[in-house]
């Protein structure tokens, strides 16, 4: 009867252990979808398994620092890197929500740009939020915003971001602001009340957007005329289908995404570890040649190949015609501004 039962506490540990085997959960890598995801799986995602012998499964998502709030709120988050925008890495690295990044395993942090280094996320990527349009239809497009607000030179539907973010810079830069002073004018309730009355005057030409990929599909489909857009996604689709959509430096915001471990993932460790492949000079500075965003780490930037390397963001001439997303301003007025604007579409 002992051995009997000896028998059955072996089965049921070895059931038990096999359960688990099985239950473990590939490490899921979170990013933004389309042709920049797609680049992704080329240079970081398929390498990584490659090298490491384990799966990576990735998913896409559309951002929200709500969404990630909930996720590990409610314990055993089933996503473990996840690429974020400036603003939810400085509010999830505050609120908690982010494992610490152990920098030693990437070399240091003087590697990368002052901007890419947080003690829970590191810089993946420089990219701007610029005009877009379509230079087979228009042989002389706009070249700022406002002509951007200009429908009687320019003619049919404009796209945007569905967002108080970008919008709000993009209506006083279309009033006439100066770069540098957005951010000033924006503070002020009159600089809102400003940003509000020059959104009213486009308001009946806009259609609004909220996943990446989903402005080029309206350039392309003609159902507008110019657009707000990510800058690498508008030269992806440049390559990938031979479109000739053009990017309006001046104006543009650029900011830095970043990799992210999320508080208590499941694998943590092995997101460490793919985060530190994906930074190596030698795999980020692949990724111009697939999609035009900037390099934080600043060895990688200095090896992209100069017929990529005026596309993008970090080129010194686009650079000055741009200005920094101000990740401060809207960590302390999202709130207030978002629901602002929410208002305004409601109307």
């Amino acid at each position: 009867m002992k051995n009997a039962f000896r028998t059955i506490a072996i089965g049921a540990a070895m059931l038990a252990a096999t359960t688990l085997s099985t239950a473990a959960r590939d490490l899921t890598v979170v990013s933004w979808g389309g042709n920049f995801q797609d680049a992704q799986r080329e240079i970081f995602f398929k390498p990584f398994a490659e090298e490491t012998g384990k799966p990576v499964l990735d998913e896409s998502w559309d951002g929200g620092f709500g969404v990630l709030q909930a996720k590990v709120k409610a314990g055993a988050p089933n996503w473990d890197v996840v690429q974020v925008e400036a603003e939810e890495l400085a509010l999830g690295c505050a609120d908690g929500l982010f494992e610490k990044i152990d920098w030693d395993k990437l070399g240091g942090k003087d590697k990368f740009l002052p901007e890419a280094v947080s003690e829970c996320g590191v810089g993946a990527i420089v990219w701007s939020t610029a005009i877009a349009y379509d230079g087979a239809k228009l042989a002389e497009g706009p070249t700022s915003w406002a002509d951007f607000w200009d429908v009687q030179k320019f003619p049919g539907k404009r796209a945007m971001r569905k967002s108080a973010k970008y919008t709000l810079e993009f209506a006083l830069l279309a009033d006439g602001v100066g770069k540098d002073e957005v951010y000033g004018v924006l503070a002020t309730p009159e600089g809102v009340d400003r940003a509000f009355r020059k959104l009213d005057e486009l308001r009946p030409h806009l259609v609004w957007w909220e996943a990446g990929a989903q402005p080029l599909q309206l350039l392309a489909s003609g159902e507008v005329v110019m657009t707000s857009a990510y800058n690498g996604r508008i030269t992806g689709i440049n390559r990938s289908e031979g479109k000739e959509f053009k990017v309006v430096w001046p104006g543009s915001i650029y900011a830095i995404d970043s990799w992210v471990i999320l508080k208590d993932a499941e694998n943590q460790d092995a997101g460490q570890d793919f985060i530190t492949f994906a930074s190596m000079p030698d795999n980020m500075t692949k990724l111009p040649g697939y999609i035009a965003y900037g390099l934080p780490n600043t060895e990688a930037a200095e090896k992209v190949e100069p017929r990529y390397a005026a596309e993008l963001p970090t080129a010194p001439e686009n650079m000055a015609a741009a200005l920094a997303l101000d990740v401060e301003f809207w960590i302390d007025n999202s709130e207030a501004l978002t629901e602002r604007f929410n208002a305004w579409l409601a109307q």
